[in-house]
């Protein structure tokens, strides 16, 4: 690849993220985060860096990247022999995880309790199955506790994290906030206060002085939810702290240039404005976008040079030995309405003909994303951009990552 692919920076994208600790992928959904994150660790690791990309995308999409059946909550080694093919010699290692939230959480929880009672009673509480699966927040506030604890093992010089598909950048970024606020609810110690400092929940309930209150709340969700959650707040006591210093941790480390934030979007005009909308977002949060890549451009017949026009293509036929054959009756229904011009003598629609109106169709697609990518590049002054083309196959192995890298420079 050569730095042509990049429209507005002389820097391939792997040297403009070089010595980062941290390289998140944010955008919204479809628009291929989780092939750029994999391309990207590749790249990195063969260039001799030890990477872990970590998805927490739940749709699976980097074991199938990586070439694997299946990825979990253990950080996998990915065998890089397979590039050797090509005449790629890796100097770097990589690695691959895929969040799986529920065994992300028990892992935390035995990790972090005061005694095996105090997590066995975290983890049979209904509240905290909740918490652990189904919370708004939850998945990307475990996201960011991996983030924090293999970025302070030392293990990687870099972790490329693929973030799940979201509406506001800010609801990763203010995941770990809103958690928090949750487990170190005032108003909800308020009225359970009494019976928290009691240390249990039991049939002294409503003989407490906040009595009242709970009366009123057990009309609603039930004397068994509130019973819950008591007993949540209650085996989390002594927790807080660790969550709350870590929390800060992360943020922190986001926050700062060890940190570099890359938008992903595609060539259509709704993702270009989500994507706009993305870095008004992590520049409100004082978060400076690296970079931009702009995933599946279509390809533009008219760069390469070749025949376009129907006469030129007869010609071109021709010479490559191949017939200007018409279409099958069934595919001219099809197609509906020709040119008389672009018929044979039996009325048939040549290939010369075909395959001029799919060149035009073509080169139209690729000046509307042409012009969707200049309306970003101009939103975004000073953000290197990077440009991918619309591949003809999915990812499927790591040749497949690595033609990535080979066909768009921008890696």
């Amino acid at each position: 690849m050569t730095a042509s692919a990049a429209q507005n920076s002389q820097l391939p994208l792997r040297e403009l993220v070089r010595g980062r600790k941290v390289v998140a992928l944010v955008g919204s959904g479809g628009v291929g985060k989780t092939t750029s994150a994999a391309a990207l660790a590749l790249r990195l690791a063969v260039d001799g860096q030890r990477v872990l990309v970590l998805t927490i995308d739940p749709a699976r999409r980097l074991a199938n990247s990586l070439g694997l059946s299946a990825l979990g909550n253990k950080e996998t080694p990915i065998d890089l022999s397979s590039l050797r093919a090509r005449g790629i010699e890796p100097r770097g290692q990589l690695s691959a995880m895929m969040l799986d939230l529920k065994t992300a959480w028990d892992e935390l929880v035995r990790k972090d309790s005061r005694s095996p009672a105090q997590a066995e009673a975290i983890l049979k509480n209904r509240l905290y199955q909740t918490v652990s699966t189904v919370l708004a927040g939850s998945l990307e506030y475990m996201a960011m506790e991996q983030v924090q604890r293999i970025s302070a093992s030392g293990r990687y010089d870099v972790v490329v994290l693929d973030t799940p598909p979201t509406s506001n950048a800010l609801d990763f970024l203010g995941a770990p906030d809103r958690l928090m606020d949750m487990l170190d609810n005032d108003a909800m110690r308020f009225v359970l206060g009494p019976m928290l400092k009691a240390g249990s929940f039991g049939l002294k309930l409503f003989a407490l002085p906040s009595s009242i209150i709970l009366k009123t709340l057990a009309r609603f969700t039930g004397a068994d939810f509130l019973r819950d959650v008591a007993d949540f707040f209650v085996a989390f006591e002594g927790m807080y702290e660790g969550f709350t210093q870590r929390a800060a941790q992360v943020k922190a480390l986001l926050a700062s240039p060890e940190s570099a934030f890359v938008l992903v979007t595609s060539p259509s005009a709704l993702t270009i404005d989500e994507a706009l909308f993305f870095h008004r977002a992590l520049s409100d949060a004082r978060i400076k976008t690296a970079a931009v890549i702009v995933n599946r451009m279509q390809r533009d017949p008219r760069a390469v040079g070749g025949a376009e026009l129907a006469a030129d293509l007869v010609e071109a036929l021709s010479r490559a030995q191949i017939p200007d054959a018409p279409a099958a009756p069934a595919a001219l229904h099809e197609l509906g309405a020709v040119e008389s011009s672009a018929l044979d003598a039996k009325g048939g629609e040549l290939l010369s003909a075909r395959l001029a109106r799919t060149l035009l169709e073509q080169a139209a697609l690729a000046d509307v994303d042409h012009r969707e990518v200049a309306r970003l590049t101009a939103a975004l002054p000073g953000v290197p951009l990077y440009v991918a083309p619309r591949l003809r196959r999915d990812i499927h192995d790591l040749s497949g990552l690595w033609q990535i890298h080979e066909s768009l420079g921008a890696f």
